[in-house]
């Protein structure tokens, strides 16, 4: 037989796009539309419902950027379509390649009930099946003209990216709006040919099944008569009838499909829009469960669903439905889809407890799986937090996106820093929005790692980023993979079913131990700094108050602010969303977010500085609060007295230049150029800064990925540096040096000080920064022999090599750590602490002069200014503090870097205060102390062992016990927690490295 493969083929495409497509529809009478444009942001439902609209014509242009208008359509259905279905097809001029990215609506009825949302590949609005002709059609679309940032030539910038900046030139064309009737046949006889032809493409060609549906898609093509379409649509499909129904073989691979639609909490539009968002794809889910019985969707982030249950309550009632059928699956457990490696170890564990409360509220649903598709990576932290909220799954998607290393595992066990193993899951066809084509349901089963001893995973099907979810077609196509020849099976489950079945069939998974790191998108550990640093403080700040607040009420009576707390800290695990914390948003996003970030802390330091002075009373005495978890200056930890400082600081003129700084424990010396040339440690004897280098070295790179600029540094980065050593001024202040510099457009203000009594030299850093596509680094080359340095994660640290043995190790050029980085040989070490930065690098080379020592450099990550999405990148003035401090074991880089992030508070008051909760181990580590989100008075104390190593400590509680229970995060009753021994107000446990315990004190 002649191989004309490729002329059916190309004949196959030509029918499909120029004759069946366009033959769905064979009939059409255009709308009557009118339009009204909202003034502003968007309005309340009944007001765009009676606003008086003006007449607009098909191909009219309409929407300013970020506008909202109110079309009116309406019609009669003609009598001739009597016993038809009828369809508005309602065209606001899409763009097909974009949905989720430009502009949407959502379809309402007369009444104000919500129909379903519109977007590019979801244009149709059901009239009647069947009309009886006549009818007449009312519908008000809410249309958003939300401007295309990310366009065909992508990462180019754009000022549409904020309202004050996007201007008013209307952005869309309205294109068609029409009533028409659905041929349905034809309709499926279009999803027949798309799936037989998609399969058709995967299968080897030396294979029969792919012969035997080439010719059975030959014959339906000869079946169909071009210029009657509609007529002969039937008979084509009885062609297709064997080849459709040919069984899978038994081996086949098992895909669950699970409905779904990853909306952005807030990227490239702000999170007023993802309200409304929201509210299109969860009416479009809920309208096509009514028509698809067997089709499931899971939607995640408790935010989401709140939103629409406060903004939407019309939308809200058709969920809640839909959730008690079963067919709405809230997943997930947390309250948006965070990043997960710079969020601290209370907010990540907050995102389990508000997000797993929320839908327990709501549905008395008990979330098991951590559903996380586009995370950029994931802290070794986070398996054991994971389950302590009470789950035991983890799905994601967004390790397929590393450039270096392949993956080895599709399903897996994953385990965290203190040996917990979480089941986890990586879908093997590599997207999070799986439109059901052939091409992506064999890529799955070609691709997937663990044949042999598994043959399941998961795709989660539907459009997302900017929403819209699942299609029909997805779900027609789905239908006809559900036992197909030469296709892995489909099946529509839950979450819960997947992992279920997954786990029985593969009960022994391989092992990864530590971070899952993403080879990419490294640079949105540093870009938008304000949005991190609003972050770092407001989790601090949350600590403050509610330990202070805590405190205060079990010791005055003082109001704890139950709802106040909780509306600050939903507010705070809302912009840890992976495209607002990370800064790879919008300008609009940006600019809100740190508006947000002031307001919090206002609202926070009124509940602080009340608290506080209800513990301290009237007086004039001096009482510094110490909200850090060690004590302080002859402070206690979580108590407040007097400040106990003891000794002082010199600083002399250095021959040749600079400045010498010296307390007795550490001897600094700042040259000329405003550098640390030598931090000795007095004590130990030994030099911190290596030979013939120098300390707090300001370094300045070219910063132009090549794609996904706010996203990623690539390594070349690295092969331009320039080092800024000239000084503008250099003089003596307070306990240090002051050193003013000027680059480019920029200005840096640093002040070095060494404080009495202090083993660390501390870095406060202002830079006035109006660079364009550059990378500041801030460098301190250590004399550190050492292979391996530790990076603060949740609930303790995390070791990554000092060297670049393989691909995997050389990937990790840049990389987050939290308060501290930590470096040692036996017996000394270093720790560089921060309070606002996350990335850093680490590198190290051998001298060759005659000390042939290693010199390890630590960088931190000060500063970028890429273009998009926002071309204002960090424009502007930023604050950051860092500290040497030479001579640290990990226990010192423990306690300094909480020390830098909670400064100091003085309050005037009458007597000192006693620690609510005191423990008598430094390396265990209390996060939280809080009163339980119930409202029933109990004390909450959160710690972790932090250095690493076993510990056994003794809490004991300031207060009258009247008994103590383990609890899992949200605050019930776990078994998993170490045994405990109480006697009166005492507790003893024993912990093993990195374990994390949550106790519940019964207040006598």
């Amino acid at each position: 037989m002649h191989d004309d493969r490729s002329l059916v083929e190309a004949r196959l495409r030509r029918v499909l796009d120029e004759r069946l497509r366009p033959a769905v529809y064979p009939e059409s009478v255009p709308l009557d539309v009118a339009v009204w444009h909202a003034p502003d942001e968007p309005v309340p439902v009944a007001e765009g419902l009676a606003a008086e609209p003006e007449p607009i014509a098909v191909g009219a242009r309409w929407g300013a950027p970020w506008g909202t208008s109110w079309f009116r359509v309406t019609g009669t259905v003609p009598e001739a379509w009597a016993g038809k279905t009828v369809e508005a097809l309602l065209d606001l001029g899409f763009d097909e390649n974009m949905p989720g990215f430009q502009c949407e609506g959502l379809v309402y009825r007369p009444d104000g009930t919500p129909v379903k949302g519109l977007n590019p590949r979801n244009q149709w609005v059901r009239i009647g099946a069947p009309v009886e002709g006549g009818e007449e059609v009312r519908l008000h679309v809410e249309a958003a003209s939300n401007p295309v940032i990310l366009d065909y030539h992508p990462f180019l910038p754009t000022r549409l990216g904020d309202k004050e900046t996007a201007g008013a030139e209307p952005q869309y064309r309205l294109a068609r709006m029409d009533l028409a009737v659905l041929d349905e046949t034809v309709w499926q006889l279009v999803i027949d040919l798309e799936v037989l032809g998609e399969l058709m493409a995967e299968l080897p060609v030396e294979s029969a099944r792919r012969w035997e549906i080439l010719r059975a898609v030959e014959k339906a093509l000869d079946a169909i008569d071009l210029q009657d379409v509609n007529g002969t649509a039937a008979q084509a499909r009885v062609r297709l009838e064997t080849v459709l129904s040919e069984p899978a073989v038994a081996s086949a691979h098992r895909v669950s499909a699970i409905g779904h639609a990853h909306i952005d909490s807030a990227w490239l539009w702000p999170l007023r829009e993802t309200v409304r968002k929201v509210a299109r794809t969860t009416s479009n889910m809920t309208a096509l469960l009514d028509d698809e019985p067997e089709f499931v969707f899971a939607m995640s982030q408790a935010q989401q669903w709140a939103w629409v249950r406060d903004h939407r309550p019309e939308v809200w009632a058709r969920v809640k439905k839909a959730v008690a059928d079963g067919r709405f699956v809230p997943a997930g457990g947390m309250w948006v889809e965070s990043d997960t490696n710079m969020p601290g170890s209370e907010a990540m564990a907050r995102q389990f407890v508000h997000g797993k409360r929320f839908f327990l509220d709501e549905f008395g649903v008990e979330n098991e799986e951590a559903w996380l598709p586009d995370t950029f990576g994931f802290a070794a932290g986070l398996p054991q937090i994971i389950k302590a909220a009470g789950s035991k799954w983890l799905l994601t998607q967004k390790i397929s996106w590393s450039q270096t290393n392949k993956f080895p595992h599709h399903t897996f066990r994953w385990e965290g820093i203190d040996g917990t193993r979480i089941f986890t899951h990586f879908p093997p066809v590599d997207t999070y929005n799986c439109s059901m084509k052939g091409s992506e349901i064999a890529h799955a089963a070609r691709n997937f790692k663990d044949k042999g001893a598994a043959r399941h995973s998961l795709a989660p099907t539907g459009w997302g980023d900017g929403g819209g979810g699942t299609t029909r077609e997805m779900v027609a196509k789905a239908a006809r993979l559900r036992d197909l020849e030469g296709s892995a099976t489909v099946a529509w489950e839950t979450p819960k079913e997947f992992f279920t079945k997954a786990e029985a069939e593969y009960p022994e998974p391989p092992v990864w131990v530590g971070e899952l790191y993403l080879e990419l998108h490294r640079a949105t550990l540093t870009s938008q700094a304000k949005t991190k640093q609003g972050n770092r403080r407001s989790e601090h700040l949350l600590r403050e108050a509610e330990l202070w607040a805590a405190t205060a009420a079990v010791r005055t009576g003082f109001p704890y602010p139950y709802e106040e707390l909780d509306r600050i800290w939903k507010t705070v695990l809302l912009h840890q969303f992976h495209d607002i914390l990370p800064g790879s948003s919008i300008a609009w996003v940006h600019r809100e977010a740190r508006r947000t970030y002031e307001r919090l802390a206002d609202e926070l330091n009124g509940i602080i500085d009340a608290a506080q002075r209800a513990l301290a009373g009237e007086g004039a005495r001096e009482l510094l609060f110490n909200s850090a978890p060690h004590g302080r200056a002859g402070v206690a930890a979580g108590g407040a007295g007097t400040a106990v400082v003891e000794g002082r600081t010199t600083v002399t003129e250095r021959p040749g230049g600079g400045h010498v700084l010296d307390n007795g424990i550490l001897h600094v010396e700042v040259d000329a150029r405003g550098l640390a040339v030598s931090v000795y440690d007095i004590e130990a004897d030994r030099e911190t800064i290596a030979p013939g280098r120098a300390g707090n070295l300001l370094q300045l790179h070219p910063d132009f990925p090549n794609m996904w600029d706010a996203w990623d540094v690539d390594e070349f980065y690295r092969n331009t540096v320039t080092d800024l050593t000239d000084v503008d001024e250099l003089a003596p202040e307070g306990h240090g040096v002051r050193i003013v510099r000027t680059f480019g457009g920029s200005r840096v203000t640093q002040v070095l000080s060494l404080a009495p009594g202090e083993r660390r030299l501390l870095v406060d850093t202002e830079v006035d920064w109006h660079e364009t596509e550059k990378f500041l680094k801030l460098a301190f080359p250590l004399d550190v022999h050492a292979e391996r340095y530790a990076s603060e994660t949740q609930f303790g640290h995390f070791h990554r090599p000092t060297h670049t043995n393989t691909s995997w190790e050389a990937a990790k050029f840049e990389a987050c750590n939290h308060r501290f980085v930590h470096l040692e040989e036996p017996g000394w070490g270093v720790a560089i602490v921060n309070d606002s930065t996350y990335g850093h690098d680490v590198t190290r080379t051998v001298r060759t002069d005659a000390d042939r020592g290693t010199t390890t450099t630590v960088r931190v990550s000060l500063l970028r200014a890429p273009r998009f999405p926002d071309p204002e990148t960090d424009q502007g003035v930023h604050h950051f503090r860092h500290a040497l401090v030479p001579g640290a074991g990990i226990g010192d880089a423990v306690r300094e870097g909480w020390r830098i992030n909670l400064p100091e508070r003085v309050v005037p008051g009458a007597e000192e205060v006693a620690p609510l909760v005191t423990v008598d181990q430094d390396a265990v580590v209390v996060t939280a102390v809080k009163l339980a989100d119930d409202g029933s008075g109990d004390v909450v104390v959160r710690f972790h062992e932090a250095h690493g190593g076993r510990a056994r400590a003794t809490l004991t509680a300031g207060f009258e016990v009247a008994g103590v229970t383990a609890t899992d995060l949200l605050e019930r009753p776990w078994a998993d927690a170490p045994a405990l021994r109480r006697e009166g107000n005492e507790v003893s446990l024993r912990l093993r490295p990195f374990e994390l315990v949550t106790l519940r004190f019964t207040r006598a």
